[in-house]
């Protein structure tokens, strides 16, 4: 991941090729479920405090995956307000119905759909979130449009989307990768985590989905690993959907090299046995 905190999938339509549901990312997803959802809890809260979710809302969250900021939400909104988590991935959302249920929420609703097709009426929500999901979308601004129809008048459209690749949990982990194999760093025509990195370029699509009064701040929030960098490398190996054909370039022999200098440079940023880097994220909003 670099980009892609787990808990959040790319809401795919049948003619993409990039496969975020794989056993494999599915199995990262469980593994570190508990130290993933640790490392986004700041950009979570960020957002859930710039969306202000107020008792009796119905929120909708799209791609939600393993369940953030749905479940923090639902937290906030208990127990009039509801949320539906929505995302295309059953498997992810399975995580997050399990996750909602540990902490006995009554109030969160798990819908398996396509971000550019929901299932909903006209005008159900009061507001919508995402986190690190909407610079994913095939057609972002289809999926906008959608929502746009889905919101009650007046109703906010929030979201978090990742700043500039120049920070150091990318610089310390793919960035590194990237120096010793070169090449483009992302697939041409593939999904890119940071589509939106440039100020002004989510409130542009916005815009063009219909919503209006789009606003944007970019924040640097802690982006804490709770384990030894080996952990870390690990989990986001695993996740980093949109970077694999960057790691499919790297000879079999490069590896441990390649794994060494990323543990190396991951702990620069160690202390007191976490991984303490940071996250510098865009937050956009609108009204419908």
């Amino acid at each position: 991941m670099f980009l892609l905190q787990v808990g959040n999938t790319f809401p795919m339509t049948s003619n993409t090729t990039p496969d975020w549901g794989t056993s494999f990312r599915l199995t990262a997803s469980e593994k570190w479920k508990a130290k993933s959802a640790a490392m986004g809890r700041d950009v979570t809260e960020a957002l859930v405090d710039y969306a202000q979710p107020q008792p009796g809302m119905r929120v909708l969250d799209l791609a939600s995956g393993t369940g953030e900021p749905a479940i923090s939400i639902a937290t906030r909104i208990a127990p009039t307000g509801h949320v539906t988590a929505l995302d295309l991935s059953a498997d992810l959302l399975a995580i997050a119905a399990e996750r909602a249920n540990q902490r006995g929420l009554t109030n969160v609703a798990i819908q398996q759909a396509d971000a550019q097709q929901l299932p909903f009426p006209d005008q159900q929500f009061h507001l919508a979130t995402s986190r690190f999901g909407v610079m994913f979308f095939p057609d972002t601004i289809r999926a906008l449009r959608e929502l746009h129809r889905v919101l009650k008048p007046g109703a906010r459209a929030c979201f978090a989307v990742w700043g500039p690749k120049e920070q150091p949990y990318f610089a310390s982990t793919i960035g590194t990768v990237h120096r010793h194999i070169g090449g483009p760093l992302l697939a041409p025509g593939g999904p890119d985590p940071f589509r939106f990195s440039r100020p002004g370029s989510l409130s542009e699509a916005l815009s063009e989905g219909g919503f209006s009064s789009p606003q944007e701040e970019t924040r640097t929030v802690p982006w804490t690993w709770p384990g030894p960098a080996e952990e870390a490398w690990e989990q986001q190996r695993a996740i980093a959907t949109p970077f694999l054909s960057l790691f499919e370039r790297v000879p079999p022999d490069a590896w441990p090299k390649i794994n060494a200098e990323v543990h190396a440079a991951i702990r620069h940023h160690e202390k007191n046995g976490t991984i303490e880097f940071s996250a510098t994220i865009v937050l956009a909003s609108a009204r419908k």
